[in-house]
Parts: C-alpha cells; structure tokens; sequence
C-alpha cells in the first residue's frame, strides 16, 4: 500500500515524470490528490463537481480535467481553473465553436478531419480518459440513468490541440473504460465495462472499426482501467475481481496479479525507472460487511512490476488561450 486513502471511487491514476508524483481521483468525493513518494507527501484538492479523469499537459504546473459535465484547465499550484467545453451545452462562450474555426486555434496538421458535432445525453457523465501519442484527449462517458439500468448511450470524445471538440465513431457504451494506446499510437483499445469485453481498433485521425481484443463474458468481475506497458502489453484492473491482469498483443492473458482488494480500478506505471505499478480502488457499493472483509479498499497500492512502463502523453493543447475563471479547490489539504 502507497497511500491509506479509503477512496470511495480512486480512479485516473498518473504518473507525474517531471513532478515525479502520482496523481489520481476520487471521483465519488469530487477530489484530486496527490502523492510524492519521495518524501510520502499528500495533498488533496476539492473540485467544482465530480473529477472522473485527468491528463498531464505540456504547459508546466497544468491539469486537463474531465469533470464529470465539463472540461477544463486546472493549474495545481494557483488553484486556477480554465474551462474548456461544457458537455451537455456546447453555447459556452468560454469554449471555442464546435466544428468550427476558431482564432485561438493551432493549425492542425494535413489531413485531418474537422471535428464533428457533439451532443451528450443529460443523463450521461464524464468517465475513462487518456492522451493518445500525439497529445489529444479521448475520453469516453458513462451512462447514470435517475431510474432503470444504465443503456449503451454514452459516446467517446476527442479534445484536440486545438480545443476543438469531437465525438468519435466508435460503439456507444454504458460505460466507458480501459481507454489505452499501443506504444507506436496506432492502435486504441477501450470497452464497455457492463459488456465485459475489451476492443480494440486500428486509431489515427479517424479510428477505423472496433474489433475484439480479449472476451471476459465467462470470467468475474468486469473490465475496468488499463495501462499499456513498453513491451505494449495491456494491464487492465478487473473490478469485482480482485486482479490485474497482463495482456499480450494478441489478447490472450500472459500474467495475473492478485490484488489485496476486491474492487481495484486502474493501474499507472512510475517511479524512476516506470517499473512501479500504482494502482487505484474502490469501496464504492460495500457494505459494512463486505468493508470489514475488504480493509485496503479505496486505499492507492504500488507493487513491483518488474517491467517497464511508457512516458505518460501530454495534452498539446494550451491553457493561455482561455481566459482564467474565479479560483475554486485553491486550497490544499495536506492528508
């Protein structure tokens, strides 16, 4: 165990190369914390709403945020929030046009597509998200219906550099989750969790069809966040069942690790030479009973993996074209 966090629902684990630092969230508490293993310091942020994932960004000291019904800048130090588009109504004045040309823009590079009108359901929240190779965030959302069983509605998105904002097209889920890139980029894998199946597709500026990368019908507990390691293996967290689970390129399973939790969320590579494996949990839905049984539930784990992970990518997109908002979850609180 790294750090006894008793998260209700940790999730987004990153590591932090320049920082040297994890970070992750606790979606549930609408909080951001940090570790340094270093010196074992620990800090938390609150947040405006619920924090569902995080990206690193180019620009030094800064966050990406997917909030659970926005995206936004979130400078660590000055508590300074930037924000980006608001899901569920894109006539944000803050955010740049979907769709449409922008001053604030980069160029984008030849060949690559505008970015396609988006329309969230209501119903439907931020979940999983990553940076692919070349600095874009893709992240997909999570179905929460206020009555019924969650549906396949919810879509994946992609922020570009330039902050223009698209839906990809990609099969709609309930929920979104083990969003990964193969090392080179060129391939992405991802799933609904409810249908316990990961997939894959060949990914660049358009994704191409998905395809089935390992099919978890027949085993417990349900696919949730995944890391892809140099060998470009997938590790992916199995919630409800207590394991991590390394993945060949071919999908058939090359390893497992028992985990002292039953509900562990997603797994991050750090550390000086990235073979540490930190790996977020869960208590969410135990009761006291299940709790008793489960003690290290929600707490931040590392283990020895004894391989290697990659550099996490960074946003390439740039906080200093949006205008600053009023600070909010400034302060600190050391844990």
């Amino acid at each position: 165990m790294a750090v006894p966090a008793g998260n209700t629902l940790g999730e987004g684990v990153l590591w932090c190369d320049r920082e040297e630092v994890v970070y992750w969230t606790d979606i549930a508490q609408s909080q951001l914390w940090r570790y340094r293993p270093a010196d074992g310091n620990v800090a938390r942020w609150p947040m405006p709403e619920r924090l569902a994932a995080l990206a690193l960004c180019e620009a030094d000291g800064w966050l990406l945020l997917a909030l659970a019904s926005r995206l936004a800048f979130f400078h660590v130090e000055r508590g300074e929030f930037r924000y980006i588009h608001d899901l569920h109504d894109l006539r944000d004045p803050v955010a740049p046009a979907v769709g449409r040309p922008s001053a604030n823009r980069a160029p984008r590079d030849a060949g690559q597509r505008p970015a396609l009108p988006v329309k969230v359901q209501p119903d439907c929240r931020a979940n999983d998200g990553a940076c692919d190779r070349r600095g874009r965030f893709v992240f997909g959302m999570l179905h929460e219906p206020t009555e019924g069983p969650k549906q396949p509605v919810a879509p994946f998105l992609r922020l570009n550099a330039d902050l223009s904002l698209e839906v990809l097209p990609l099969p709609t889920v309930a929920i979104s989750n083990s969003i990964a890139f193969s090392p080179t980029g060129d391939t992405m894998y991802f799933c609904d969790s409810l249908q316990k199946q990961i997939l894959q597709c060949d990914y660049g500026d358009t994704p191409a069809s998905a395809r089935l990368f390992t099919d978890l019908r027949h085993e417990p507990g349900e696919p949730d966040g995944s890391a892809i390691d140099a060998e470009g293996f997938l590790w992916n967290a199995r919630w409800g069942d207590a394991r991590v689970v390394r993945y060949r390129r071919d999908g058939t399973e090359d390893r497992s690790l028992r985990m002292p939790v039953s509900q562990p969320t997603r797994p991050v590579f750090g550390g000086n030479a990235r073979q540490t494996l930190y790996i977020t949990s869960a208590h969410d839905g135990l009761d006291d009973l299940a709790r008793a049984r489960d003690p290290l539930a929600g707490h931040l784990l590392a283990f020895d993996s004894g391989i290697a992970g990659l550099p996490e990518p960074r946003f390439a997109g740039n906080p200093d074209t949006l205008p600053p908002r009023p600070q909010r979850g400034s302060t600190a609180e050391i844990a």
